[in-house]
């Protein structure tokens, strides 16, 4: 049957029937669940952002808050206000939660000493006592037909900035440490999960899956991901259906990885959710760039640029999507 596409349009992804949705989600979780694998509920990891309190908010809802457990796993470079605002999540919708701070296993596999032995070979003058750090994207990489450059930026303690593009070597090390605090996160999950014969929700939405913005086998490490087929922007609408605190809905969203303060656009994903949303869909959906591009006040040019740098993302992330490999025997 061939279904004719609708025309594009800025409100292309607005969910029409939100509480369907909300009930297709949630039913789907009862059954693999308490169906297909016969648990008797689902572990949640929190950090009072989006993507993890809709996992919440949709498990409490739809298996019960008592058949739910939140764990809030801070580090050394976690923003405090995670933690208190995570509290109050799993407060509203009556989970049970504890605090587990990982700091003490990351000290032990020396992740913040691995990452800050690359951070001196670029910027020797760095303190790690008092300077923070991040790695971002150079915004350029969208503007050219150019894969994207990162930078690594040292803040001192009077909130002086340096910045320089870093060496791959040196990239690759720091990102390689910093892997280690999803990693940790998923160990500390599991181990809750397998006490109480629960499962682990993930909280990965669309793009993350897809565009590769995750850590494999780390927060790219769960049982089911509720929000895998959701773009940014109907998270947003989901959560609003599910009453989540307008506090976490109004937060900007980090990474809460690095020291120093960073959203998710300005190390990843180079655009605004509301802009990137819509591009992706038109992408993935064959829209023209002449078509998007009339929508949305971008040349033809500009968007084939935005479409090649998602098709980039995508085929150089695959590694990660990738399940392990049993060698067949011939």
């Amino acid at each position: 049957m061939n279904l004719k596409k609708p025309p594009f349009s800025k409100d292309i992804l607005k969910i029409k029937d939100i509480e369907a949705l909300s009930d297709h989600l949630g039913n789907m979780l009862k059954e693999q669940i308490f169906v297909k694998y016969k648990r008797r509920g689902a572990v949640v990891g929190i950090s009072g952002g989006i993507d993890s309190s809709v996992s919440m908010a949709l498990a409490a809802t739809y298996i019960g808050p008592e058949r739910v457990f939140g764990v809030m796993m801070p580090e050394k470079d976690s923003n405090p206000d995670s933690e208190s605002i995570a509290e109050r999540l799993a407060k509203k919708y009556g989970v049970p939660h504890i605090v587990e701070n990982i700091r003490p296993a990351l000290e032990g596999l020396k992740c913040y000493e691995r990452r800050d032995e690359a951070i001196k070979r670029v910027f020797p003058e760095f303190n790690p006592l008092t300077d923070k750090s991040k790695i971002g994207i150079n915004k350029t990489g969208m503007d050219q037909k150019l894969p994207p450059v990162f930078s690594l930026t040292i803040v001192d303690k009077d909130g002086n900035q340096k910045s320089k593009v870093i060496p791959i070597n040196e990239y690759l090390q720091i990102v390689a440490a910093s892997n280690f605090k999803q990693r940790c996160r998923m160990s500390m999950v599991y181990y809750y999960a397998e006490k109480m014969y629960y499962m682990v929700i993930g909280t990965a939405n669309k793009h993350e899956i897809d565009q590769g913005f995750f850590v494999k086998y780390g927060d790219g490490g769960a049982d089911f991901y509720p929000q895998a087929n959701l773009y940014k922007t109907q998270v947003y609408q989901l959560a609003r259906h599910l009453g989540v605190p307008e506090e976490i809905i109004q937060r900007t969203p980090t990474t809460d990885t690095y020291s120093a303060e960073q959203t998710q656009e300005e190390f990843f994903f180079q655009l605004p959710f509301e802009i990137m949303d819509t591009l992706w869909y038109g992408f993935e959906n064959d829209y023209s760039p002449e078509e998007v591009g009339e929508v949305m006040g971008m040349t033809a040019e500009e968007v084939q640029i935005i479409f090649e740098n998602f098709a980039r993302k995508r085929k150089t992330t695959e590694y990660l999507r990738a399940h392990p490999y049993y060698f067949p025997i011939i």
